[in-house]
């Protein structure tokens, strides 16, 4: 019997929801979600506590009363992204279309949407430092500064939130040249396990705190995200915008960014259903947006190039 349409759906939006985690070099950021709310439509709910601090113990009345309040704050996903793709019944039968379609799909997340992304959710934290004056400019990394650089400011976001918090290096690949032949490599670098949600692996360390390595691609302070609609834009996709400067490094706890990604809407028509062409249609849906709450962007720094 034929595998109906709904379980091709849902067979596509399951493969691709894991290889989402597998490939975005942001994918641990989505573990930071687990407390969102969100009961679909374009808003999310995520959760602030705030109180008061410690009081005097009195021996006669006792404990002075404080205040805790838990609100859910509403945060607005911005990013609604999308495409149709035809795949002519000449070339699939049903009997391979499975195999030929998540192909297809498979290389379009990897090379698409995937790169996307990463480079929106890079750029969006660029965009929240900045505009809270977390940011170093201009710098250019070499041999002999690098480690300098790194831990100068580890030890200024340390000093706010202290040690215990766990943090993350998100560093651009060009570097990894610079990190090889820096002064004292041997003293401050090593390897470690970094877990992001179901998934383990091995990363550089420096002082313990595991290094990740983005696509210098990927990380720019800003994007343009074509329409897909607009003259010059019909090829869709994204590009860095002419006056974006390159992310050297984000350091950052791992819990500060919340990203949320779904695959909104896998659907698949066959050819019979399909009116517009004798091909198996699929639609894709990716709605998706990061946001770091007001009162953990204080242990954000983001350093940007020349």
């Amino acid at each position: 019997m034929a595998v109906n349409t709904l379980q091709y759906s849902q067979q596509f939006q399951t493969v691709l929801d894991q290889q989402m985690l597998v490939g975005s070099t942001s994918g641990f950021m989505e573990v930071n979600a687990g407390q969102v709310k969100y009961d679909g439509g374009d808003t999310v709910h995520i959760p602030e506590i705030s109180m008061q601090g410690m009081a005097k113990y009195d021996r006669d009345e006792g404990f002075n009363r404080g205040s805790v309040t838990l609100k859910f704050n509403p945060y607005k996903m911005t990013q609604d992204r999308g495409r149709t793709f035809s795949l002519d019944s000449m070339d699939v039968n049903e009997t391979n279309f499975v195999a030929t379609a998540g192909t297809v799909m498979g290389e379009f997340q990897r090379t698409q949407v995937i790169p996307e992304i990463d480079s929106y959710r890079y750029s969006k934290i660029a965009a929240l430092a900045t505009a809270e004056n977390k940011v170093t400019t201009g710098y250019t990394p070499t041999v002999a500064d690098i480690l300098d650089k790194l831990d100068a400011e580890i030890t200024d976001i340390q000093d706010v939130i202290g040690e215990d918090e766990a943090l993350i290096i998100c560093m651009s690949t060009k570097l990894r040249s610079i990190l090889n032949n820096a002064d004292k490599f041997h003293k401050y670098l090593d390897v470690a396990q970094f877990k992001a949600g179901a998934i383990n692996t091995k990363v550089r360390s420096f002082n313990d705190i595991p290094i990740l390595g983005v696509p210098s691609s990927r990380l720019k302070t800003q994007y343009v995200f074509n329409d897909g609609k607009t003259s010059g834009q019909e090829a869709g996709g994204f590009k860095a915008d002419t006056a974006a400067k390159e992310i050297n490094w984000i350091i950052m706890p791992q819990r500060a960014p919340i990203a949320v990604s779904k695959t909104d809407k896998v659907r698949v028509f066959t050819p019979d259903i399909n009116q517009k062409a004798d091909a198996w249609k699929i639609d894709y849906r990716k709605y998706h947006d990061l946001w770091i709450p007001k009162n953990r962007l204080a242990a954000i720094h983001v350093n940007v190039g020349a």
